[in-house]
Protein backbone atom coordinates (compact mmCIF):
# COMPACT_ATOMS: atom_id res chain seq x y z
CA UNK A 1 0.00 0.00 0.00
CA UNK A 2 1.40 3.85 -0.70
CA UNK A 3 2.68 5.39 1.86
CA UNK A 4 0.37 8.07 2.18
CA UNK A 5 -2.58 5.80 1.73
CA UNK A 6 -1.45 3.44 4.88
CA UNK A 7 -0.83 7.15 6.88
CA UNK A 8 -4.47 8.43 6.38
CA UNK A 9 -6.22 4.93 6.87
CA UNK A 10 -4.47 4.69 10.39
CA UNK A 11 -6.80 7.92 11.41
CA UNK A 12 -9.34 6.68 9.65
CA UNK A 13 -11.86 3.76 11.83
CA UNK A 14 -11.84 1.06 10.34
CA UNK A 15 -14.78 -0.77 8.07
CA UNK A 16 -16.02 -4.42 8.85
CA UNK A 17 -15.39 -5.95 5.14
CA UNK A 18 -15.89 -9.84 4.31
CA UNK A 19 -13.03 -11.95 4.37
CA UNK A 20 -10.63 -11.45 1.19
CA UNK A 21 -11.41 -8.21 1.23
CA UNK A 22 -8.36 -5.31 1.69
CA UNK A 23 -9.54 -2.24 3.28
CA UNK A 24 -7.66 1.47 2.14
CA UNK A 25 -9.09 4.55 3.88
CA UNK A 26 -8.56 8.12 2.48
CA UNK A 27 -9.43 11.08 3.96
CA UNK A 28 -12.32 13.68 2.72
CA UNK A 29 -9.65 15.59 0.45
CA UNK A 30 -9.18 11.81 -1.19
CA UNK A 31 -10.65 10.33 -4.48
CA UNK A 32 -11.60 6.64 -3.99
CA UNK A 33 -12.20 6.23 -7.66
CA UNK A 34 -9.08 7.77 -8.71
CA UNK A 35 -6.74 6.49 -6.21
CA UNK A 36 -8.10 2.85 -7.10
CA UNK A 37 -7.32 3.08 -10.87
CA UNK A 38 -4.19 4.45 -10.17
CA UNK A 39 -2.66 1.70 -7.83
CA UNK A 40 -4.82 -0.93 -9.17
CA UNK A 41 -2.16 -2.90 -9.86
CA UNK A 42 -0.09 -2.76 -6.74
CA UNK A 43 -3.55 -2.85 -4.62
CA UNK A 44 -4.71 -5.86 -5.73
CA UNK A 45 -8.18 -7.76 -6.42
CA UNK A 46 -10.86 -7.18 -3.97
CA UNK A 47 -9.23 -4.05 -2.34
CA UNK A 48 -11.75 -1.48 -1.32
CA UNK A 49 -10.94 2.24 -1.27
CA UNK A 50 -13.05 4.29 0.92
CA UNK A 51 -13.18 7.97 1.73
CA UNK A 52 -14.23 9.09 5.38
CA UNK A 53 -16.85 11.81 4.10
CA UNK A 54 -20.00 13.06 5.48
CA UNK A 55 -21.92 14.14 2.90
CA UNK A 56 -21.18 11.14 0.45
CA UNK A 57 -20.84 7.56 0.78
CA UNK A 58 -17.71 7.22 -1.77
CA UNK A 59 -15.88 3.93 -2.50
CA UNK A 60 -14.42 2.02 -5.19
CA UNK A 61 -12.81 -1.73 -5.64
CA UNK A 62 -10.89 -3.69 -7.58
CA UNK A 63 -11.90 -6.54 -9.90
CA UNK A 64 -9.24 -8.81 -11.85
CA UNK A 65 -11.47 -10.82 -14.03
CA UNK A 66 -10.34 -13.97 -15.83
CA UNK A 67 -12.61 -13.19 -19.35
CA UNK A 68 -11.68 -11.15 -22.31
CA UNK A 69 -11.68 -7.38 -21.51
CA UNK A 70 -14.90 -7.10 -24.24
CA UNK A 71 -17.03 -8.98 -21.88
CA UNK A 72 -16.01 -8.34 -18.41
CA UNK A 73 -16.90 -4.55 -18.57
CA UNK A 74 -20.58 -6.53 -17.52
CA UNK A 75 -18.73 -6.30 -14.13
CA UNK A 76 -20.22 -3.15 -14.05
CA UNK A 77 -23.96 -4.17 -14.16
CA UNK A 78 -23.05 -6.87 -10.85
CA UNK A 79 -21.35 -3.50 -8.83
CA UNK A 80 -24.42 -1.69 -9.75
CA UNK A 81 -26.55 -4.61 -8.58
CA UNK A 82 -24.74 -4.94 -5.30
CA UNK A 83 -24.85 -1.42 -4.73
CA UNK A 84 -28.69 -0.78 -5.23
CA UNK A 85 -28.93 -4.50 -3.14
CA UNK A 86 -27.08 -2.98 -0.58
CA UNK A 87 -29.24 0.46 -0.39
CA UNK A 88 -32.60 -1.52 -0.65
CA UNK A 89 -31.24 -3.31 2.61
CA UNK A 90 -31.23 0.12 4.46
CA UNK A 91 -34.26 1.83 2.36
CA UNK A 92 -37.52 2.53 4.22
CA UNK A 93 -40.50 0.22 3.07
CA UNK A 94 -41.10 0.29 -0.29
CA UNK A 95 -39.11 3.27 -1.38
CA UNK A 96 -38.54 2.42 -5.00
CA UNK A 97 -34.97 2.10 -6.09
CA UNK A 98 -34.08 2.72 -9.67
CA UNK A 99 -30.97 3.06 -12.40
CA UNK A 100 -31.39 5.25 -15.32
CA UNK A 101 -29.17 2.97 -17.72
CA UNK A 102 -26.45 2.59 -17.12
CA UNK A 103 -24.82 4.08 -14.22
CA UNK A 104 -27.12 6.21 -12.32
CA UNK A 105 -28.89 5.39 -8.65
CA UNK A 106 -32.23 6.60 -8.08
CA UNK A 107 -34.19 6.79 -5.06
CA UNK A 108 -38.07 7.19 -5.01
CA UNK A 109 -37.35 9.19 -8.45
CA UNK A 110 -34.31 11.72 -7.07
CA UNK A 111 -30.80 11.23 -7.63
CA UNK A 112 -28.41 9.92 -5.38
CA UNK A 113 -25.69 9.08 -7.15
CA UNK A 114 -24.47 6.37 -9.37
CA UNK A 115 -21.01 3.97 -10.55
CA UNK A 116 -18.28 4.30 -12.89
CA UNK A 117 -16.01 1.81 -14.56
CA UNK A 118 -12.45 2.04 -14.80
CA UNK A 119 -10.25 -0.56 -16.77
CA UNK A 120 -6.53 -1.16 -17.85
CA UNK A 121 -6.16 -0.45 -21.51
CA UNK A 122 -5.49 -3.37 -23.08
CA UNK A 123 -6.39 -5.79 -26.56
CA UNK A 124 -10.55 -6.19 -26.41
CA UNK A 125 -10.08 -10.10 -26.72
CA UNK A 126 -7.52 -10.59 -23.35
CA UNK A 127 -8.27 -10.47 -19.64
CA UNK A 128 -7.61 -7.08 -17.97
CA UNK A 129 -4.79 -6.92 -15.55
CA UNK A 130 -7.64 -4.95 -13.47
CA UNK A 131 -11.35 -3.32 -13.40
CA UNK A 132 -12.13 -0.97 -11.04
CA UNK A 133 -16.02 -0.15 -9.85
CA UNK A 134 -16.72 3.17 -7.72
CA UNK A 135 -19.61 3.92 -5.96
CA UNK A 136 -21.03 7.42 -4.88
CA UNK A 137 -23.73 7.65 -3.54
CA UNK A 138 -24.77 11.44 -1.58
CA UNK A 139 -26.28 10.63 2.15
CA UNK A 140 -27.22 14.14 3.52
CA UNK A 141 -28.09 16.94 1.58
CA UNK A 142 -25.89 20.21 1.85
CA UNK A 143 -27.86 22.59 -0.58
CA UNK A 144 -29.30 25.38 0.93
CA UNK A 145 -33.02 26.27 0.40
CA UNK A 146 -36.05 24.24 -0.71
CA UNK A 147 -35.85 20.94 -2.06
CA UNK A 148 -38.28 22.02 -4.57
CA UNK A 149 -35.69 23.86 -6.10
CA UNK A 150 -34.04 20.82 -7.01
CA UNK A 151 -36.22 18.15 -7.65
CA UNK A 152 -33.98 15.87 -9.98
CA UNK A 153 -31.91 15.48 -6.72
CA UNK A 154 -32.18 13.50 -3.62
CA UNK A 155 -30.16 12.56 -0.69
CA UNK A 156 -30.55 9.84 1.58
CA UNK A 157 -31.37 11.43 4.88
CA UNK A 158 -34.30 12.70 2.81
CA UNK A 159 -35.71 9.52 2.03
CA UNK A 160 -35.52 8.12 5.58
CA UNK A 161 -32.51 6.19 5.76
CA UNK A 162 -32.14 7.36 9.47
CA UNK A 163 -28.91 7.28 10.42
CA UNK A 164 -26.93 5.02 7.33
CA UNK A 165 -23.51 6.57 7.78
CA UNK A 166 -21.26 6.22 4.93
CA UNK A 167 -19.21 3.05 6.15
CA UNK A 168 -22.23 1.01 6.66
CA UNK A 169 -22.94 1.82 3.09
CA UNK A 170 -19.71 0.47 1.93
CA UNK A 171 -19.50 -2.36 4.35
CA UNK A 172 -23.15 -3.42 2.97
CA UNK A 173 -21.98 -3.42 -0.63
CA UNK A 174 -19.07 -4.75 -0.09
CA UNK A 175 -21.06 -8.19 1.26
CA UNK A 176 -23.93 -7.99 -1.47
CA UNK A 177 -21.21 -7.86 -4.15
CA UNK A 178 -19.56 -10.80 -2.75
CA UNK A 179 -23.21 -12.32 -3.38
CA UNK A 180 -23.62 -11.01 -6.99
CA UNK A 181 -20.56 -12.31 -7.98
CA UNK A 182 -21.04 -15.36 -6.49
CA UNK A 183 -24.85 -15.71 -8.21
CA UNK A 184 -22.57 -15.01 -11.54
CA UNK A 185 -20.44 -18.09 -11.36
CA UNK A 186 -23.02 -20.46 -10.45
CA UNK A 187 -26.00 -19.24 -12.59
CA UNK A 188 -24.10 -17.30 -15.46
CA UNK A 189 -24.18 -13.54 -16.18
CA UNK A 190 -28.05 -13.86 -16.95
CA UNK A 191 -28.79 -13.99 -13.32
CA UNK A 192 -27.00 -11.36 -12.68
CA UNK A 193 -28.84 -9.08 -15.66
CA UNK A 194 -31.94 -9.33 -14.67
CA UNK A 195 -31.42 -8.54 -10.94
CA UNK A 196 -30.09 -5.47 -12.52
CA UNK A 197 -33.02 -5.13 -15.55
CA UNK A 198 -35.42 -5.32 -12.97
CA UNK A 199 -34.66 -2.02 -11.58
CA UNK A 200 -34.86 -0.02 -14.80
CA UNK A 201 -37.79 1.99 -15.20
CA UNK A 202 -40.83 0.09 -16.77
CA UNK A 203 -41.65 0.99 -20.59
CA UNK A 204 -44.97 -0.13 -21.97
CA UNK A 205 -44.28 -3.08 -25.05
CA UNK A 206 -40.71 -2.93 -24.28
CA UNK A 207 -38.01 -5.71 -22.94
CA UNK A 208 -34.52 -5.02 -22.31
CA UNK A 209 -31.78 -7.62 -22.06
CA UNK A 210 -28.02 -6.84 -22.23
CA UNK A 211 -25.39 -8.17 -25.21
CA UNK A 212 -22.23 -10.06 -24.35
CA UNK A 213 -20.38 -7.07 -24.50
CA UNK A 214 -22.58 -5.51 -22.19
CA UNK A 215 -24.82 -3.33 -24.65
CA UNK A 216 -28.35 -2.54 -23.42
CA UNK A 217 -30.91 -4.08 -26.34
CA UNK A 218 -34.37 -2.28 -26.30
CA UNK A 219 -36.88 -4.53 -28.27
CA UNK A 220 -39.68 -2.32 -29.18
CA UNK A 221 -42.68 -5.52 -29.10
CA UNK A 222 -45.24 -3.45 -31.07
CA UNK A 223 -42.87 -2.73 -34.04
CA UNK A 224 -40.69 -5.70 -33.37
CA UNK A 225 -37.13 -3.26 -33.77
CA UNK A 226 -34.25 -3.83 -31.67
CA UNK A 227 -32.50 -0.75 -30.29
CA UNK A 228 -28.45 -1.45 -29.23
CA UNK A 229 -27.46 1.34 -26.91
CA UNK A 230 -23.37 1.03 -26.42
CA UNK A 231 -22.19 0.76 -22.77
CA UNK A 232 -19.15 1.44 -23.74
CA UNK A 233 -19.44 5.24 -24.53
CA UNK A 234 -21.88 5.72 -21.82
CA UNK A 235 -18.99 4.72 -19.36
CA UNK A 236 -16.74 7.46 -20.42
CA UNK A 237 -18.58 10.11 -19.29
CA UNK A 238 -20.81 9.08 -16.50
CA UNK A 239 -24.21 10.96 -16.68
CA UNK A 240 -24.87 11.51 -12.42
CA UNK A 241 -21.29 12.96 -11.41
CA UNK A 242 -21.19 16.74 -11.69
CA UNK A 243 -17.09 17.51 -12.60
CA UNK A 244 -17.01 20.87 -11.25
CA UNK A 245 -18.30 19.76 -7.57
CA UNK A 246 -17.02 16.37 -7.64
CA UNK A 247 -20.16 15.01 -7.07
CA UNK A 248 -23.83 13.72 -7.96
CA UNK A 249 -25.34 16.49 -10.58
Amino acid sequence: MPTEARSKAALEPRLSLPPGFRLVTLREVGDAFAHAAAHAAELGAATLVHVGRFDLSEFAVVLEPEEPLRTARRAFYAGMSALADALAAHAPPEKPITFGWPDAIHVDGGLVGGGRLAWAEGPEADPPPWLVFGAMIRTVAMAEGDRGLRPLAAALDEEGFDGLESGQLAESFSRHLMTTIDVWQEQGFDAVARNYLARLGPAKSTQFSIADTGDLLVRRLEKGQIERRALLPALVEPSWFDPETGGPR
